[in-house]
């Protein structure tokens, strides 16, 4: 059995940005196709634990999230991407509802 931890609330003070991708941060580390980092600031999914369910698709009233290819990951090899980070509105609706808890809503 494999334990997923959830996405790390410090990660922004832990990590580094070391790639920008379709308009958002992308926080190290990243060694595809293993690990993807965490994608976006505010509206940050940690594609190294999201499984790709598009629970957080479904529930942003303000189409935040987009797919993503992420070919050869373990978990899944599509992900939720925050293409839309400045849009969010704060409602917490991802973030609440997502099954590995792979996003954290920072803010700005």
């Amino acid at each position: 059995m494999v334990i997923v931890m959830p996405i790390d609330p410090d990660f922004q003070k832990k990590r580094k940005v070391v790639d920008n991708h379709r308009g958002h941060a992308v926080w190290g580390p990243i060694e595809p196709p293993i690990k993807f980092g965490i994608h976006g600031t505010n509206v940050a999914v940690d594609w190294d634990i999201c499984e790709g369910c598009g629970t957080c698709i479904d529930v942003c009233p303000v189409g935040v999230y987009e797919w993503a290819e992420a070919p050869g990951h373990p978990a899944s090899e599509k992900k939720s991407d925050p293409v839309r980070e400045t849009e969010c509105i704060q409602c917490l609706a991802c973030e609440t509802q997502c099954p590995t808890q792979a996003i954290k809503i920072t803010p700005p």
